[in-house]
This record gives C-alpha cells, structure tokens and sequence, in this order.
C-alpha cells in the first residue's frame, strides 16, 4: 500500500476530505517524552482503505479537520494498544478517538491472546513479520528519512486488516458492541487517575485522616506543577518525599526539610506550596477528609481473593475470551471486599456486558460462599 507525507493545512484538508466516507481509519503516532510530562507529538498515521498518510503535525496551523475526523461517529478509529496515544491527542489537540476499536482489547475478548503486541498480530492476521528498526527513533528530527516514514507506514498499513479479521470474528460471537464499550470505557476513564494519584502511594492507608487529606493535596499541587513546568512529576518531588511529608504533617520549613530527604533547592522552591497544602488540612474534620484507604488484605482474604480470582478464570472459559480481560487485577478486591460489607465506588467498566457476564456471577459465588 503507498503512503504520502502530508506538511500543511492545505495538503490535510484535501487528503481528509477526499476519505471523508471512511467508515474506518487505521490510526497511530509517533512521539517523544524523555524529560517531560506531556509527550510531544512528531507524526500521526492514518491508514485508510487505500493509503496511509503520513501527517506531519510540525507544519500544522489548522488542525480541526483532523480533530473532525477523529471524533466523527460514523468512523470507527481503530487503534492498536492505545492508552499512550490517548494521551497524545488529548494533549495536542484536546480531543479523544469515538468510537475507538483496540485490537489489543478486541484480540483479548476473543480469546487471541491478552496483551498481544502490534507485530505479534500482524504475523498472525497477515503473516508478516514487521522490523523494529526504528523503535528508539528521533522522531522529532526533521526531515524525516525515508526508513522512519516506511516504518510509521507499516504500523497503520496492516492494522485494518488485524481490525476486519476480528471484526469479523467480534459479528459471530456478537461481540462488537463489547469491543467497541472496551474503548467508550477507556476513553471516559483517561485522565482520572490524575486526580486520584495519592491512592497509588504505598503504605498511604496508615495515614490519619488530616494526613490523609494532606497527602492527597499534595500530590495534587505536585500535578498541577508537573503540568504547568511539564516536567515528569518525580522531578517535582518523588512518591516517598509526599508520603514523608503527610506523615510529619510540617510547619515550618525546618521541620519540612527534617521530615524528607527533599534536596535544599527542592525545599526552597516548594517549600512554602506544601506547607500551604498541609495547614489547610491540619484542622479539617474528619468527615471533611477523603474516606480512610483499605489495609492490605489478611491472610483469611487472601485466600479467598485466590479462589475468585480461579472462579472468575472459570468464568472466562465460559465465555471464550482471556481471563485477564474479564476483570482488572484490582476489581477482585473491590468485589471481595463489598462481599464483606465495605461500600465501594463502581468502576464504570462493571457496567454493560460485563455486569452480566462477569460481576453478576461473581458476585452470586461470594454470597453462596460467605453464606457456607
């Protein structure tokens, strides 16, 4: 299949417009982060029926008709693994791929294999072994030597075919829909786990509640300064530094720099932002902070997690699909700690097929089993 590298507004619209009753586009990019937050775009692939474009965002001023096609219903986006080019679209263009169909996602609830990587499906669907030349390429270098564009050709060039090989697989087994909820999902979650961060930190579920609430306020000004400087946010204070600094609950900025191992140019800079962070929280009430995090699970619950987790592969087999798509890793302990009383906050992925097909059962099974 050829490719054309498309530089300008111009070039963009005509080649947009010319495909504008796709009713799929095989999409992908490229892109740089090695010092930042944000990763910098360097190219975007679209594939369509009978060519790939190569679009250079560098030489753009009008980027709407990408940002129309990209949110145009009638095109189903197909994307293979597409968390980090969520990301990247989010951040240049403000705009999320709908409807989005990965065929990582999609090979997964079709019992493919879980967490089948780009090449790994080309062999199989077109059996073609793609090269990895140019995996740690500068993508940002201009111009763009030929080797570089063939390459970003080929990881669109053979993805529509990955996505009508399981498409049509998807229609058979009436699937669709649950591929295609599997992207809605990821979409509607991006970006969440930004505001949240501070139920990642290891050991946070020791905190008091004021500590807690510090903890969370913390790492939420170190987001917005990681975003505003875009630099990574372990260059702004690292995960052990915030923890640190919850648990001390400073006042001053002797007993912040005590409390860490913050450098001194650290404490300098940031000093007088967390110890901001944490007097606002240091007379909250109670009721006012964020809900106490869970302990880690006993041995007594653990086992039990064990014997879910070999339920819900049961539950998989049923269904023809791999068991790591079924659930997340984590969903198992939500499950299992509402069995045991705990109010929990619903993942919107447990809605839609996944209601009836995975959480119904599965949580039938824990009340038979607590009732035993």
């Amino acid at each position: 299949m050829s490719w054309r590298l498309i530089e300008g507004d111009a070039e963009l619209a005509e080649a947009l417009a010319a495909h504008a009753s796709a009713t799929a586009v095989a999409v992908d990019t490229e892109f740089m982060r090695r010092n930042t937050y944000f990763p910098k775009v360097a190219l975007v692939q679209l594939c369509f029926e009978s060519e790939a474009l190569l679009i250079d965002p560098l030489t753009l001023g009008n980027t709407q008709p990408l940002k129309d096609l990209l949110t145009d219903d009638r095109t189903v986006k197909v994307l293979h693994s597409a968390s980090e080019d969520l990301e990247v679209f989010d951040h240049w263009l403000g705009v999320l791929p709908q409807p989005l169909f990965d065929t990582q996602r999609g090979a997964a609830l079709l019992n493919r294999g879980f967490g089948l990587g780009y090449r790994a499906l080309v062999l199989e669907h077109c059996d073609v072994d793609l090269p990895k030349g140019e995996t740690r390429s500068d993508w940002l270098q201009r111009p763009l030597t030929q080797s570089q564009c063939e390459y970003a050709a080929q990881d669109v060039t053979y993805l529509l075919t990955v996505y009508r090989d399981l498409l049509a697989a998807a229609e058979q087994v009436g699937r669709v829909d649950w591929v295609l909820a599997e992207g809605a999902d990821a979409v509607a979650a991006f970006g969440q786990s930004r505001s949240n961060y501070y139920r990642k930190i290891k050991s946070a579920w020791h905190l008091r509640p004021q500590q807690l609430a510090a903890l969370e306020s913390i790492c939420q000004w170190r987001e917005a300064t990681a975003i505003k400087r875009d630099k990574p946010r372990g260059w702004i204070i690292d995960d052990k530094a915030c923890l640190a600094i919850a648990k001390a609950m400073p006042a001053s900025v002797r007993q912040l720099a005590r409390a860490t191992e913050l450098p001194q140019g650290a404490v300098r800079r940031f000093g007088d932002a967390l110890l901001g962070c944490v007097a606002e929280c240091a007379e909250r009430p109670d009721a006012e902070c964020p809900a106490p995090l869970p302990e880690p699970l006993n041995s007594g619950q653990r086992n039990k997690l064990k014997a879910l987790k070999a339920r819900a592969r049961a539950v998989a087999e049923g269904l023809d699909m791999a068991p790591e798509a079924l659930l997340q890793a984590k969903d198992y302990e939500l499950l299992l700690r509402e069995s045991e009383g705990v109010a929990i906050h619903e993942p919107a992925h447990w809605w839609g097929w996944r209601e009836t097909a995975a959480i119904q059962p599965l949580r039938q099974y824990l009340t038979r089993e607590g009732a035993a």
